[in-house]
């Protein structure tokens, strides 16, 4: 099948930095080493990459926002894998759709102009992130169809500057974000590979023997983000045609971890070639929409959709298609209980807009965390992640707080837990509740003594009106 195709990138090679040429001059014989690798306590392999600690803020947050946004966002169909499915693999909805609504020989290139953001207000944005709660934004920088959302020299014709919006949409929001809302961190998503580049296209012909596309567009693009926009979350995707050594994934890493300008701080993901996902990485992702219900040994993210069929924003989505409040606070306490971030994507559409029903679950999310953050930040797993009686009751504890999540309002305002043991110095409060007299909550052993029962108080008195949280002292794990 025929593709459109975007224009073979122009790089100019007197003087360049071997980083991003695409000769043998430039490369070593037998590999495909960069030599932008420097000297530092990590070498580019995974047995010494693996070896730095996770930076302690990553852990700390819990909570982030991703971000899908590119030309995609255009047609706004089906998913943001809308070019592949039109053009690749030709699905019947996506040819109908395109077929019906637009002229004979359309291209995708023909949507690039139309992504015209005109409505894009990053300080509007940064501010909703802030009320959101969140702690991190990770916005997609390129996706797989190569438009990049900044000014790159690696995408001529093909990115936010030259055609479409007209503007740096990554450092708009980049500098939106660190002068208005210090407490949130910026990151980036990468594709490494693009479906119909020429470049890629051409070593993937190749067996991937050769690794022009890598050299000359891929990470070359890596590169210059780390270095004029200094993320400190890079969000790996699209590696998994081929295998590490030809994306150059640990020369790049060793590069970041010990010369970059956010060496320090920046976390990354697993997925940097084949059979590298949920083995190696500052944290693990696994799969879309990761969760796995039991507590990990390493440091895990949930990258989940508030749209439960697409990360890029769908025109004819419906309300059903949402996730509601209670399901975001149930993903949130299961992950976190486990030891995962959660990082909560929305879907911005083509002239810039967060749709008001995922602005409204943000806004949700933060007026919650306003109450019950305790629960969340800087915490970790407790003994046991989840009630073994009630099923819906999640824990996590930090220092000598053990605190539940308890989904679900119990009936008779009389909850029963199996995990805790309680003694003479224990007291049982609720986040969001000031009783009275005392904001102490009555508990005792229920009546076969293996359980806990605490009576809730009067609901109208509860300041939170989803998921309610129990904040426990001197109690133990039975």
């Amino acid at each position: 099948m025929t593709h459109s195709s975007l224009p073979v990138p122009q790089i100019e090679e007197d003087g360049l930095d071997c980083r991003i040429r695409t000769d043998l001059a430039c490369t070593q014989a037998g590999s495909h080493s960069d030599v932008r690798a420097t000297q530092g306590d990590y070498e580019p392999t995974w047995e010494s990459l693996d070896t730095r600690p996770l930076p302690s803020w990553y852990d700390e947050v819990k909570i982030g926002i991703f971000l899908h946004w590119g030309v995609f966002s255009v047609p706004s169909f089906g998913s943001e894998w809308f070019w592949e499915y039109w053009q690749g693999s030709s699905s019947p909805d996506y040819v109908n759709f395109m077929e019906s609504n637009y002229r004979p020989n359309f291209t995708y290139q023909d949507f690039a102009p139309q992504f015209t953001a005109e409505f894009y207000d990053p300080v509007q944005w940064a501010k909703v992130f802030n009320a959101s709660g969140a702690r991190y934004i990770v916005l997609t920088s390129k996706h797989h169809e190569g438009f990049t959302n900044w000014p790159s020299k690696y995408s001529w014709n093909w990115n936010s500057m030259d055609v479409g919006p007209k503007r740096d949409l990554l450092g708009d929001l980049a500098d939106a974000i660190r002068d208005t809302t210090p407490n949130i961190r910026f990151g980036l998503y990468h594709s490494l590979f693009e479906w119909f580049n020429p470049l890629y296209l051409q070593d993937k012909h190749n067996n991937f023997s050769t690794n022009h596309f890598v050299l000359g567009k891929t990470m070359a693009e890596l590169y210059e983000l780390v270095e004029e926009y200094e993320p400190e979350v890079i969000w790996s995707d699209g590696d998994w045609e081929a295998q590490d050594w030809y994306w150059n994934s640990t020369v790049f890493l060793a590069w970041l971890f010990n010369s970059s300008p956010v060496k320090d701080s920046v976390v990354v993901n697993d997925r940097w070639g084949i059979g590298v996902t949920c083995k190696h990485g500052s944290f693990f992702t696994c799969s879309d929409r990761y969760n796995p219900g039991v507590l990990q040994e390493h440091k895990w993210e949930n990258a989940m959709t508030l749209d439960k069929a697409s990360w890029g924003y769908r025109r004819q989505a419906t309300v059903g298609d949402y996730l509601t409040i209670h399901d975001l606070l149930t993903t949130l306490a299961q992950t976190i209980s486990c030891g995962g971030n959660l990082l909560i994507n929305v879907g911005p559409t083509h002239d810039g807009r967060i749709p008001p029903i995922m602005e409204e679950r943000l806004r949700q999310l933060g007026a919650w965390l306003e109450i019950n953050g305790a629960a969340v930040y800087e915490t970790k797993p407790w003994t046991y992640q989840n009630d073994t009686l009630t099923q819906g009751v999640w824990y996590t504890e930090n220092n000598d707080h053990v605190y539940a999540f308890v989904l679900n309002w119990p009936e008779n305002d009389k909850l029963q837990l199996a995990t805790i043991v309680t003694s003479s110095d224990s007291k049982i409060t609720m986040l969001g509740y000031e009783g009275e007299l005392s904001s102490s909550l009555e508990f005792e052993p229920a009546a076969d003594a293996d359980t806990v029962e605490i009576t809730f108080p009067s609901m109208s008195k509860v300041a939170s009106q989803w998921v309610w949280v129990l904040d426990m002292t001197g109690v133990g794990p039975a």
